[in-house]
């Protein structure tokens, strides 16, 4: 199938990524050139399974939650809406309880994080636009499957109970976290954002695109 639009709405890791304080920093180390070796280039990765755009599974705050390897991948295959945010400050219901979705359906928040560029700046600040509690109760209202936000975290920076992040795995919606929308326009896409089959994960990187 061809499709006639695709927008990449991943951040590159080592660049334009950003790492959560206090999770393992991303990096790549050489550990062999082709010029060293002869033969070919090798190199080694260390980073933490929520660094760059990522997917949550429930398993990252809900005790016995399900992990990344244990959703069909169709999980990850979704019809999505991005959705303009105008307020600077979060995700409010206001915003888009009149949005007709399905359930099972998949919604992408593009807020000023990607219009100004947070989202790709690779340094952690502590002003972000973040997701409401109640936003996160109108998606799981909505049965939405997947909700996305264009930062590294949809929680507000200080909040210790990681209430967003607790409602919305605990009623089993998928999160998926560190995109960039600066450049996909407002409407209806596919999404895919397949994680990769780590046994047990929690959490893990994705390459997610927007199609159509």
């Amino acid at each position: 199938m061809a499709y006639e639009t695709v927008y990449d709405i991943s951040v590159v890791l080592g660049s334009e990524s950003i790492d959560y304080p206090g999770d393992p920093p991303y990096v790549r180390e050489l550990v062999q050139t082709v010029k060293e070796s002869g033969t070919c280039e090798l190199s080694r990765l260390g980073m933490s399974s929520h660094s760059g755009t990522h997917i949550d599974a429930p398993a990252h705050f809900i005790p016995g939650g399900r992990c990344v390897d244990q959703y069909d991948v169709r999980r990850c295959i979704l019809d999505a809406h991005v959705v303009a945010i105008r307020d600077r400050e979060a995700v409010r219901p206001s915003e888009f309880a009149d949005l007709k979705v399905r359930p099972g359906e998949a919604l992408l928040f593009k807020t000023h994080n990607s219009v100004s560029g947070r989202c790709r700046k690779g340094v952690f600040v502590d002003t972000f636009v973040y997701l409401t509690a109640e936003a996160a109760d109108l998606c799981i209202e909505k049965g939405i499957s997947l909700v996305g936000l264009d930062y590294i975290t949809v929680e507000r920076q200080g909040d210790k109970a990681f209430t967003v992040h607790r409602k919305l795995l605990g009623g089993d919606v998928l999160i998926l976290e560190g995109i960039d929308l600066g450049q996909v326009p407002v409407g209806s896409y596919t999404l895919f954002c397949l994680p990769l089959k780590i046994k047990g994960g929690e959490a893990s990187p994705v390459r997610a695109v927007l199609v159509r």
